[in-house]
Formats: C-alpha cells, structure tokens, sequence
C-alpha cells in the first residue's frame, strides 16, 4: 500500500493577518487538495495574543493538519514534531480508508485488537519514513517576526538534516510573505538539495504588513503548477516507453 506523495504546507507565523483572504478558509482550501497545512505560531515569552493562538488554530483545523504554539527558543525541535505528527496523520488516515474497505465501513484502527493494531502502526512508521515528501515551507516576515528569525533560520536547517536522515523523497520549497515587491515572494524552488537552505538565509529580513491568506493561497498555485509539470512528464516518459 502507497498513500501517494505527502504534500504539506508548513506555516511558520505569530498569527495575525492584516491583509488579503481568510486564512483559515485558503486552508480549507488547500485540505480540498490534498495538501496538509501544519501552523506553528511563534511566540514572545511575556506576551499573550488571544487573536493570534485563536488563527493559528484555526488556520491548521481548516487545514486537516497540526499546530502547535512556541516561544522561539523551542522553535528547531517544534518544526521536525509536526512535520512528523502530520505525515504520521495523514498516513493513517489512508490507512483507515483501506481498513474500511476491508472491514467494513464503521470499523477503524481503534477497532483493532492491540496486537493487529501495533502491526498496522508498524506499517503506519514505515510508510512515514518511505514515503515521498513535499513541504512548502511558509515563513512570516512581517516586522513583528524581526527578533524570531535568527531561530526561524536554526529550525529550517534543523528539518533539513531530519528530512535527510529518511528514506523516501524529499522536495522542499521556501516561501516568504510579505516579498519585497509582492504579497509573497519565493525565495527556494522545489529541490532535494537540503544546502540550499543555507543560500537563502541571508535573504531573510522583516519589515511589512502580514497577507497570510494570500501566501496560503500562492502556496496552493505553486503545489498544483508542480502537479502539472510532474504530470506532462509522466506522461510523455509513459509515451515513450509505448512508443519505442
């Protein structure tokens, strides 16, 4: 069994958009496609914001995905957590459909005995170190963000090297909003080349409003501009082969 390529998009924020579309419901959007979108909200020590925890979870609820609220200096190992609690979920989500079918249309994994249950989650594990991966990786860098993006910078290298240690396909792409001249600008391209986080960290400033709704939203373009690609090559690979 193959739950297909993991698509999700890794939001890294301290919550309150000023600008552009709903967020949540650009989320629930992006859920309609098949890509997760997981919210980390990054906060100060001293400073509650109601506003912002209350759109980081709600943006993650829309998104079929996970959030988790830190203060910076947690931020490395938070980001590895949730990539990895989302994979995990989605997988088992599949994995439910598939025993549905087999077991019948009110049974899920909970309905197990223990012992067939550690067997399915084996399968579960394995299938989140095998298969392909797809983070967009979205970063706020509105001025408020200014004294958390040194740690913002630690925690990418730090899901690069965990991406690296798996054994299916990684792509990653980086995000920023707001971009210099847009709402949002890419500052990384799909690849596997997890160096190439490096090159972009000198790129990273602050300063501007927060259009979190509009870089989910290019987000979601940018996932199915990939998907069409992937698929016209797929297809004149499989034209080929026929036609040889």
């Amino acid at each position: 069994m193959r739950p297909g390529t993991l698509r999700q998009i890794l939001l890294i924020t301290d919550g309150c958009s000023n600008q552009g579309q709903d967020p949540a419901a650009m989320a629930a959007l992006a859920r309609e496609q098949g890509i997760t979108v997981n919210v980390i909200g990054v906060m100060e020590e001293d400073v509650i914001d109601d506003q912002g925890l209350k759109e980081i979870e709600a943006i993650a609820i829309s998104g079929g995905g996970v959030s988790q609220v830190v203060y910076s200096t947690q931020l490395s190992q938070t980001v590895q957590m949730v990539t990895r609690k989302a994979m995990t979920q989605t997988i088992q989500g599949v994995v439910n459909k598939e025993l549905q079918q087999i077991l019948g249309s009110s049974k899920s994994m909970e309905d197990l005995p223990p012992d067939k249950r550690g067997e399915v989650m084996e399968v579960v594990d394995d299938l989140g170190e095998t298969s392909k991966l797809e983070v967009l990786v979205l970063v706020d860098t509105s001025a408020s963000m200014k004294h958390k993006l040194p740690t913002v910078k630690d925690s990418l290298l730090d899901l690069s090297l965990s991406l690296n240690a798996r054994m299916g396909d990684n792509q990653f792409s980086v995000f920023v909003f707001p971009g210099k001249k847009n709402d949002v600008e890419k500052l990384l391209d799909w690849t596997p080349k997890l160096e190439s986080l490096t090159k972009i960290f000198p790129k990273l400033t602050t300063g501007g409003i927060t259009p979190t709704g509009p870089a989910i939203q290019e987000a979601l373009s940018y996932f199915n501009k990939n998907r069409s690609l992937r698929g016209l090559l797929s297809h004149d690979e499989q034209y080929f082969e026929e036609s040889m």
